[in-house]
C-alpha cells in the first residue's frame, strides 16, 4: 500500500460544513464507481444507490433525518440501499461500499459524512418514502457530500488496547 493511500484513510473525516460548489459529474462517477468497487460476499453486489443533487430533495432529507441538518449545505446526497432478499450479508456489503465511497471522497479533496438509516424504522420510512424507495429495498445510510467549508488534521484512532493478538 501506497504512503499517499495511507495518508488518503488518515485524511478521511466526518464533514458536516461545505461551500455552495456543485460536485462536478465526473467527480460523482468516479465515487459510484468507486462505491461498485467494494467487496462483496459471492460477489453478489446487493446494493443500489440513489444521487440526489436537487435542492429541494436534499432539503427533505434534512427535514427528515434526526441528524441531517448537514444536507440544507451539502450539494449531493448518496443514499446506501440494500436488497436483503439478495443476500444476508447486505449491510456488510453495503457498509464496505460506503467506506469506499468515503475514501474516494476524501481522495477527490471533497467532505462527507456518514448518516445511519438502517436498522432504525423511524428513519427508514421517511427516507423511504422522500426517495420513492420500493418496500423491498433499504436504506442503509445516507452520504452527506460537498466541497468541505471546514478542515479537519488527518488522524489515526489506533488504540493498542483494542489489539488482541492471538487470540483475546
Amino acid at each position: 500500500m501506497s504512503e499517499e493511500m495511507i495518508q488518503t484513510i488518515f485524511a478521511r473525516r466526518s464533514i458536516r460544513k461545505y461551500t455552495s460548489e456543485p460536485i462536478s459529474e465526473e467527480n460523482v462517477q468516479t465515487l459510484l464507481e468507486a462505491a461498485m468497487a467494494a467487496p462483496s460476499g459471492s460477489n453478489i453486489k446487493p446494493w443500489h444507490f440513489i444521487v440526489v443533487s436537487d435542492r429541494e430533495m436534499l432539503d427533505a432529507l434534512a427535514d427528515v433525518h434526526p441528524h441531517g441538518k448537514m444536507l440544507y449545505d451539502a450539494a449531493l446526497c448518496v443514499a446506501v440501499c440494500g436488497v436483503p432478499e439478495e443476500s444476508r450479508y447486505w449491510v456488510q456489503d453495503c457498509s464496505a461500499a460506503t467506506e469506499n465511497l468515503l475514501l474516494a471522497v476524501a481522495a477527490l479533496g471533497l467532505g462527507a459524512v456518514w448518516l445511519g438509516v438502517h436498522p432504525k424504522e423511524e428513519r427508514v420510512a421517511p427516507v423511504r418514502r422522500v426517495l420513492g424507495i420500493p418496500e423491498n429495498i433499504v436504506p442503509l445510510n445516507l452520504l452527506s457530500i460537498g466541497h468541505p467549508a471546514e478542515e479537519k488534521e488527518a488522524r489515526t484512532q489506533y488504540d493498542e488496547a483494542r489489539v488482541h493478538r492471538g487470540g483475546w
